[in-house]
């Protein structure tokens, strides 16, 4: 192969300084411009063309299989696809094809092309990218990579008594730790005998070629046009010039590869991780990071760890509810209520206008018995608990987050290195230049003019759509105050209904149809936005990457709080909570009246709600998650299953399956957080919602595993230090939820009432909650209704009807007002919720503080690493001055060969 037309060493951003027309004798490439151009034996015979490619491949007696250019020596660290397409752009493409390519060959990187005749479908040209070593650490220098320079000698952690209990769910070593620990140090190509370089086709893991690699692919320049200079892989693919670019994968993942030199790192990790019966198994997070890189694992290592904290509110979730089924029989309400002397002789209130009945207490025994499998004092201890839970969560994540930093070389990880470099599109669309006072160098801006048209046009967007939310929101209210009359009558009026009429309620009915209602309007508003955020985020500009992914964050995250939690919000907090008194009720829209609660309490109704969407929710996340790739994948790759194996080359395997997007993760972590979100904002709904999670979790571990392990292409490297903004989300969602899970304590559920009554109104001192419903209950003269509001029939002539609040009786001098007992529950109420947000709130911070963000064991290990770094480094500095002091160079002073000293008694001392 032709060497470089420019020095290796010159990086991209210095040779795109240099003038585009400079010519380079790149590397040898099969391809040639007329190759593309599309030839008459294209509408040949597939048997001719079957015939070709045999022979094509018998003569070169290589599998195409291999991750390797035809010498069989030189990686394959990037593959680039593109076909032929006779539309009026076709020479402008081609022309920008041969541009880029040249520029990525005068960056140092070496080419191979396969004609699109050795495709399998006749159709599509591949081009085959390697990094050499000059390249290799060039930009390893540039992006500050960190490799081994000495054996770690600290010696490991003592081992936790609890490993032999914890052996059946341990893998086996080599899979959890597949290469030994480092001392490690940025790399620089002026100290390369400082470093453990033993080979230098292998010096470099995979994960770190492809990271280098795509860094040069979305700076390299292919033109100028319309007066603008354009760069980037990224823009090709937007215009079609290339419909493809990914790195490969080392096999595929149910077969070793043949190549001895391919570690097969796949097949690992579809063995031993993504395969669902290993579901019980610790995950290898070590090969995960080497695979993938640290973004994806610390990813997976953050569900898995929130799995495992999920495993012990499961159990405690699950007790509670034990509890509250233990205790059925023994719940007084349930029991006045289903007693026909007592619920049998209560005569309640219509529950709409006109078309309503006037119905018997005893009708909703079952749905009151299973309320109180929720709504008991097992809630509020599950509410404090849960409380406590998220602190200990998040603060043992920081703790396993530092260890993490420190295991995988990313404690003097910094931001700028990656994530706060511009972005290619911000420099592209950015015209105007101005000096960047810390570098002293001309940067790319966004007028102040022009960024604040683009917020406002954002904001209005986001407002526009959070608007809709609500106004979806208030759609299904409306249908529930609509539909209700329906099911009354009807299930009056059906004899077949008759006989489950206990269970399914009226009122369970409105609520079950509205929450599925619900679902379905949130899953396709979810569709649509997520198109429109990334769009108004791309019309932002953001500066840098991380720019981008927190406002894309942001935006997400508010239109999904928003759109999952509002009925559950509306259900905990306003239902029946705005209803009035019989003759006096208050409508929305002066038209429809609102909705009461069930005698026993609205909190059914919140799990109902609850259990519908999360349910749904992770129900379909999966579908779309496992299920479609798969179909997708399976319909792409259906012709070439009838091909021989050796036909269908490794970067055609991969060119058929999904693209991992740079949002790929992004909807994952959204995923989670708002389950995160249900487990926490409602759970004194719902003990058993904990364990739902933990269920779908082990599941979703699985999932996510399987299908970037087989269904994916292999996703571009990226360092993350952290989950990001992420971590801040969830933060302020542990300190939402104490004061919502207390309102629901407080106003949703019936125990605050329960307890003024057992405490200041009871009537049996030997049964203090006996005559509890019966006090609950209101009294209203039927004949006091308004003329069109009183139902139309009243077959049994009933003179009053009950209805649920703290009112005084008709013949009361303050007739219909708030009794004083209202009141006292009223100030309860608040007591408890301004107590009980206190004293949560006071052990989350004093957890919060007493456990340190960075365990102690990491704390000395990370400055021995640093000490004993140094310390190399300087010794090696003191090494290359004594030479040159021998050599007699001038060059080497005394002065520097002290103070290289100085700095190595500095290093000791600290």
């Amino acid at each position: 192969m032709n060497r470089l037309g420019k020095k290796a060493s010159e990086t991209l951003i210095e040779m795109a300084l240099s003038a585009d027309g400079e010519e380079c004798n790149g590397p040898e490439t099969i391809s040639t411009a007329g190759s593309e151009i599309p030839s008459s034996s294209e509408s040949g015979r597939k048997y001719n063309l079957f015939l070709k490619r045999r022979l094509r491949i018998d003569k070169r007696h290589q599998s195409k299989d291999s991750i390797f250019f035809r010498d069989g020596v030189r990686r394959i660290d990037f593959v680039l696809s593109y076909v032929d397409d006779l539309n009026k752009e076709w020479e402008k493409k081609l022309e920008r094809r041969k541009e880029f390519e040249s520029n990525l060959q005068k960056a140092g990187l070496e080419l191979e092309t396969e004609d699109k005749k050795e495709s399998e479908d006749g159709k599509i040209f591949f081009v085959k990218i390697h990094a050499p070593w000059e390249v290799l650490i060039t930009y390893a220098e540039v992006l500050n990579i960190k490799v081994p320079i000495r054996e770690n000698d600290i010696p490991p952690m003592v081992e936790n008594p609890l490993d032999c209990v914890l052996f059946p769910l341990r893998l086996p070593e080599k899979v959890m730790h597949p290469e030994p620990d480092y001392f490690t140090a940025p790399f620089s190509k002026d100290k390369q005998e400082l470093y453990l370089i033993n080979d230098e086709s292998t010096f470099f893991s995979p994960s770190m070629r492809n990271r280098i690699v795509n860094y040069i692919l979305t700076r390299c320049p292919y033109g100028t046009e319309e007066g603008k200079k354009k760069f980037g892989i990224k823009r090709l693919l937007n215009n079609g010039t290339y419909t493809a670019a990914y790195p490969l994968h080392d096999c595929q993942y149910w077969k070793k590869a043949s190549d001895p030199n391919c570690d097969s790192e796949r097949y690992t990790l579809y063995m031993e991780w993504a395969r669902f019966l290993r579901f019980y198994k610790e995950q290898p997070l070590v090969l995960i990071r080497k695979y993938y890189g640290e973004k994806i694992g610390i990813y997976f290592a953050w569900l898995g760890f929130y799995t495992e904290m999920l495993f012990l509110a499961a159990v405690v979730g699950l007790i509670c509810f034990l509890y509250g089924l233990f205790t059925m029989d023994e719940n007084m309400s349930s029991k006045e209520i289903c007693d026909p002397a007592i619920g049998g002789e209560i005569i309640m209130c219509p529950l709409c206008d006109r078309d309503c009945e006037y119905w018997r207490l005893n009708t909703t025994c079952e749905s009151s018995q299973y309320s109180h499998l929720f709504d008991n004092v097992a809630t509020l201890f599950f509410a404090i608990f849960m409380g406590i839970w998220v602190t200990l969560f998040l603060e043992f994540w920081k703790r396993r987050q530092a260890r993490l930093k420190y295991e995988w070389d990313l404690v003097d990880f910094e931001e700028e290195q990656q994530q706060l470099q511009l972005r290619p599109e911000y420099e592209a669309k950015c015209t105007q230049k101005k000096k960047n006072p810390v570098t002293q160098e001309m940067e790319p801006y966004l007028p102040l003019t022009s960024q604040a048209v683009r917020f406002c046009i954002s904001g209005a967007t986001v407002l526009f759509w959070v608007s809709l939310i609500i106004a979806s929101m208030i759609a299904v209210i409306v249908y529930r105050l609509a539909v209700y009359a329906a099911f009354a009558s009807l299930m009056e009026n059906t004899q077949t209904l008759q006989p489950i009429s206990g269970v399914l309620t009226p009122q369970l009915a409105t609520s079950v149809t509205a929450s599925c209602l619900n679902f379905v309007i949130i899953m396709i508003l979810n569709f649509f936005y997520e198109r429109i955020a990334i769009w108004i985020t791309d019309m932002e500009i953001p500066r840098t990457h991380m720019e981008y992914e927190n406002r894309l964050t942001m935006k997400m995250f508010l239109f999904q709080f928003v759109n999952y939690y509002s009925s559950c919000f509306y259900v905990a907090f306003f239902k029946g909570k705005f209803v009035g008194y019989p003759g006096a009720y208050t409508y929305m829209f002066n038209r429809w009246r609102n909705e009461e609660c069930d005698p026993a309490g609205c909190l059914i109704e919140l799990t109902t709600q609850l259990t519908i969407v999360m349910a749904g929710k992770q129900i379909w996340g999966n579908i779309q998650e496992a299920i479609v790739p798969w179909i997708c994948n399976w319909w792409g790759r259906r012709k070439a299953r009838n091909n021989p194996e050796n036909l269908y080359s490794r970067w055609e395997q991969d060119h058929d399956l999904q693209t991992f997007g740079a949002l790929g993760l992004f909807y994952e972590y959204l995923e989670m957080v708002i389950q995160f979100g249900f487990i926490t904002l409602f759970v004194a709904s719902f003990p058993l919602a904990p364990l739902l999670a933990l269920m779908n979790n082990i599941l979703e571990i699985r999932v996510d595993s399987w299908k970037l392990t087989t269904q994916y292409r292999r996703p571009v490297a990226a360092k993350a230090h952290s989950i990001g903004v992420w971590q801040e989300i969830l933060n302020g969602m542990a300190i939402l939820s104490v004061v919502t899970n207390a309102f629901i304590v407080a106003f949703t559920s019936d125990m605050i009432p329960r307890l003024v009554y057992y405490y200041a109104y009871f009537e049996n001192e030997h049964s203090p909650m006996s005559g509890y419903i019966n006090n609950s209950l209101s009294v209203f003269l039927i004949s006091d209704f308004p003329k069109g509001n009183e139902p139309k029939e009243n077959p049994e002539d009933f003179v009053i009807c009950r209805y649920r609040d703290y009112r005084y009786p008709p013949d009361h001098e303050k007739k219909y007002m708030h009794t004083m007992q209202f009141w006292h529950i009223l100030a309860a109420k608040l007591a408890f919720i301004i107590i009980m947000e206190h004293v949560v709130f006071i052990v989350k911070f004093f957890v919060a503080w007493m456990i340190p963000d960075v365990p102690a064991d990491v704390k000395a290990k990370i400055k021995r690493e640093k000490y004993l770094t140094q310390k190399i480094l300087h010794e090696y500095e003191l090494e290359k001055l004594k030479e040159r002091l021998c050599q007699g160079d001038t060059r080497a002073t005394e002065k520097e060969f002290i103070a290289t000293e100085g700095r190595m008694e500095l290093s000791r001392a600290m």
